[in-house]
Parts: structure tokens; sequence; C-alpha cells
């Protein structure tokens, strides 16, 4: 038990460490690039690099942890994330940065990998819902507070560029001390997307909608907040409100939709972050109180999103079924996050900072006409009620943990 004990701490140690750089090097690249003088385009490009490394990372990460085992599994890809942090001052070049992104992509996919088959080896099945959402919670806090750790240099400068490579160094020592034997990872075979379309496809269609939004938001959400007059610390009290706020407000919503048929929760919900994206454009000449207040709200709906639409999914199939479920909802929303940054950044261009939100509210209204279509013509289906349980967008792996999965 002890053992055990100690390999949850390590394991969430270095999850919280690394999730703090991820999040302060998202931020910082966006920011950093408009002062490089990059274009919309090659800004939005590089960014999206990240998610097409995670649906490439999908793919090519589990032969390599089999292979060679967790421990130095997970050696391998921080270091591949930390020679990538240190790549940016040194060559400041879209080329340079494109690729840098995909392979910094592939390495958190794999360290998600390895964390999360660890998580799912050692935890008994009274209390999967208890790790699930502290590991959750982990993810979500690391990414919101890794936003102020900006503060702590000038963003002209290399040294924020250095903390990002040094928590990701550090991110190896609690795991590289453990004991414990790696675990055999589990398998992660998806339904056949022919089969899954026709049961949930709104399920589908939101992880693929939530991709578009959420990548668009923690890609250009920086450009927007810069561009739109707000200062170095005003930008991170942005990003981390609405961050830290898609956190707090997932257990409300996900409860509420307990209670409700959630494809008509997926309609309510698409309307209020369109609405809430109008109420950011309307904010953007406001005081920061205000604009802060706006961002909360926003991110509060736009990331509760992705799990709504994976309970409703999780309705409509066995439980035996939503590991194997799992792998085509984040390939969905992966597919989604690699437009979303591009896809913003030519709205940014054409519209100016507004540009942003100007998307997020056209393809939230695209899938709340799709959401309303589809109730109005789809034949009653007989569907189950799985208790709403928050999922990070991470790895395929993740939903092993799923306290509703039936082996």
């Amino acid at each position: 038990m002890v053992n055990i004990l100690i390999l949850f701490v390590a394991l969430f140690a270095s999850t919280l460490t690394l999730m703090l750089s991820v999040g302060m090097l998202g931020t910082l690249l966006g920011l950093r690039m408009t002062l490089e003088g990059f274009t919309h385009l090659q800004t939005g490009t590089v960014l999206s690099g990240f998610y097409l490394g995670l649906v490439i990372g999908s793919f090519i990460c589990p032969s390599v942890v089999r292979r060679t085992g967790h421990i130095r599994s997970f050696a391998v890809f921080a270091a591949i994330n930390t020679a990538t942090a240190l790549v940016y001052p040194m060559l400041v070049c879209p080329s340079v940065w494109f690729p840098a992104r995909i392979l910094s992509g592939i390495s958190m996919m794999g360290i998600y990998m390895v964390v999360e088959s660890w998580l799912n080896d050692q935890t008994e099945a009274q209390m999967r819902g208890r790790v699930f959402s502290v590991y959750m919670a982990i993810c979500f806090l690391g990414l919101g507070f890794g936003q102020f750790l900006l503060n702590l240099g000038d963003i002209r400068r290399d040294q924020l560029f250095l903390i990002v490579g040094m928590l990701s160094v550090i991110s190896l020592i609690p795991v590289s001390m453990t004991r414990s034997l790696s675990p055999k990872l589990p398998e992660t075979t998806s339904l056949k997307l022919r089969d899954l379309s026709h049961r949930a496809p709104m399920g589908l269609l939101g992880a693929f909608t939530s991709g578009i939004i959420a990548a668009a938001f923690y890609s250009l959400a920086p450009v927007y907040a810069s561009q739109s007059g707000m200062n170095l610390q005003n930008v991170t009290l942005f990003m981390g409100a609405t961050i830290i706020s898609g956190f707090l407000m997932q257990w409300p919503v996900g409860s509420l939709s307990d209670h409700f048929d959630r494809q008509k929760v997926l309609a309510v919900l698409a309307l209020m972050i369109g609405a809430s994206s109008i109420f950011l454009i309307l904010t953007t000449s406001q005081e920061i109180t205000l604009r802060l207040l706006a961002g909360s709200l926003y991110g509060g709906l736009a990331f509760t999103l992705y799990p709504i639409s994976v309970a409703h999914t999780n309705d409509r199939i066995e439980n035996t079924e939503i590991v194997a479920a799992s792998a085509a909802m984040i390939l969905f929303y992966g597919l989604g996050a690699c437009i979303g940054p591009v896809a913003a950044a030519l709205c940014i261009k054409i519209f100016g900072p507004d540009g942003l939100f100007i998307l997020t509210s056209s393809t939230t209204a695209l899938f709340l006409i799709a959401v309303c279509l589809y109730i109005y013509f789809e034949k009653p289906k007989k569907e189950k009620t799985v208790p709403f349980v928050p999922v990070p967008r991470t790895s395929p792996v993740i939903s092993s943990l799923h306290p509703h999965v039936e082996e």
C-alpha cells in the first residue's frame, strides 16, 4: 500500500510539473511569435503542430512504450519535450518551430499514455472515480497556473523558455526514482467509426467541435488578448481565469446533464458558448475586470463541451465499449484541434482580434443547428444514463480509468 501511495505521489508530481510547463509554453509561443513578426497564418500553423503531434502520437507511442518500458519511455518523451522547448529561442523560424511543436505533441501523448496506464494498473476498482478526478484536476490546474509563471520573466528574452525546459527535466525526477514495476499498456482499439457514428453521431461531432474551439483558444487567445490591449499580467490573468473556470464548471454542468436528455444539453451548451463568445467580443474594449468575467464564463462553458459529448456517447453504448469508443472520441477531438488554430488565425487576420470568438460563435452555431436537426429527425431511441464523469482530453488510455468501465 505504501509503495502504491508513493507511486501515485510520484506520478501526480510529474504530471503537475509537466502541465505547468505545457500551459506556460503554449501561451509564451503565441506571444513571442507576435513579437517576432510571424504572420497570423504562420502562428496558427505552428501552434496547430502540437495537436497534429498528439494525433500522430496516439498511433506510434503505444509501440514505443511496450518496447522500452514505462520509466525509460517517460524519460525519452520528457527529454524530447525539453529539447524542443530549448530549440525555440535558438532558432526563431516557423519552419523550425512547426516540426518542434509536432515532436512536442508526440512526446506529450507518450507521457499521457505512460502515466495513465500506470494509474490504471495500480488503481483498484472502487478507487477509480477518485483517482480519475484527481488526475483531471492536476491536468487542468497545471495548465491554468502555468499561465502565471510567465510573469517570472520577459517574453522578449530567453529565460522563460529555460524555465519551461527546467520544469520538463524536473518532471523526470519523481518517476525515475520509483521502484514500481512497469504495468502492461492497456489495449486502445476503437469501435468501428460507422457503428459509432450511427449510434452517437452528435457525440463525435461534439468532440470535433470541442477540438476546434479549445485548440483555437489555447493557441490564439494570447494573441487576441495582447492585440486587444492587455499587458502581460492581464494576459496571464485572462488565460488562467478561463482555464480554471473550465475546470470548476465540469461538475455543475455535468451533474445537470445527468437529469436531462444529453443531446438537448449539448444544444443548450452550444447556444451558451456562442452567446459567451459574443459577450467576449462586446467586452473587448472594456475594463479588465469585465473581460475576466467574460473569459471565465466562456471557459466554464466551452471546456465542458467535450466531457458532455463523451457522456452522451457513453449513454448510447455498452459499458464494455467505453474504452474502445474513447479512442474514436479523442481522434475526432484531435482532428478538430488541428484545424482550430489555423482557422482562428485566418479569422483574426480578417476580422482583427475578435476573429477568434467570431470563429467560436460560428462553429458552435453550426453545431447547434446540426444537433437540433438531428433531434428533430431522429427516431426515438432507448438509452441508459451513465453518471457524468469529467474527462481530460489526453490519451485513449485514460478511459481505462473510467469508473463505469466494465471489463
